[in-house]
């Protein structure tokens, strides 16, 4: 995938309001979307893949997080020496899209390369996440490896689930860009 300069930092302002706009609702529903910050890091990394927008995303993130529970009454529980297991979570999703990137093209032989690296990703990250969080948080007594996979097969379909949302909503809007811009091209 390559994008002009200009065209990257647009992906970009839109994935941070995406952030925005998403980051720190666990569960959509009518007036909350599911989250879309795991989706937009890969997204990121796909499209834009320039360091300094993984560190802004990043530091968005941190942000919203500190005014949720600073300001906005969020509960303080998942704030813990375990939250700088984001940054490999993040950084898996962000070098998975990166990665993808490299073997991209509007063909459906890069289909397999593009679900290996969404499933992988999510799958890591989710590991770094919530392994952190139960191994190292300090909010578990007596950890173990049996308890941490139950726990794993209990909460990995939720962000999986959003995770899913938008990576479809993401594939929809690239192929309609692809598709109208394919046909834009071709002579009448």
């Amino acid at each position: 995938m390559n994008l002009d300069t200009r065209k990257q930092y647009g992906i970009a302002a839109i994935l941070a309001l995406l952030v925005a706009a998403t980051h720190g609702h666990h569960f959509g529903s009518l007036l909350h979307l599911p989250p879309a910050t795991w989706a937009v890091f890969f997204a990121a990394g796909f499209y834009v893949r320039r360091a300094w927008v993984f560190v802004a995303l990043l530091a968005e993130v941190v942000v919203i997080d500190y005014f949720a529970i600073n300001v906005g009454g969020v509960s303080s529980y998942c704030a813990s020496p375990a939250y700088g297991f984001l940054l490999p979570a993040y950084g898996t999703l962000w070098m998975a899209g990166h990665w993808y990137a490299k073997r991209y093209s509007f063909k459906v032989n890069t289909l397999p390369a593009l679900g290996a690296s969404l499933l992988g990703s999510v799958a890591l990250a989710e590991i770094f996440t919530s392994g952190g969080f139960y191994f190292f948080s300090g909010r578990f007594a007596d950890t173990s490896l049996a308890e941490f996979t139950s726990r794993l097969v209990q909460y990995f379909p939720y962000t999986l689930q959003s995770f899913a949302f938008w990576v479809g909503v993401a594939v929809i809007v690239h192929a309609a860009f692809v598709l109208t811009r394919a046909s834009a091209s071709r002579p009448a």
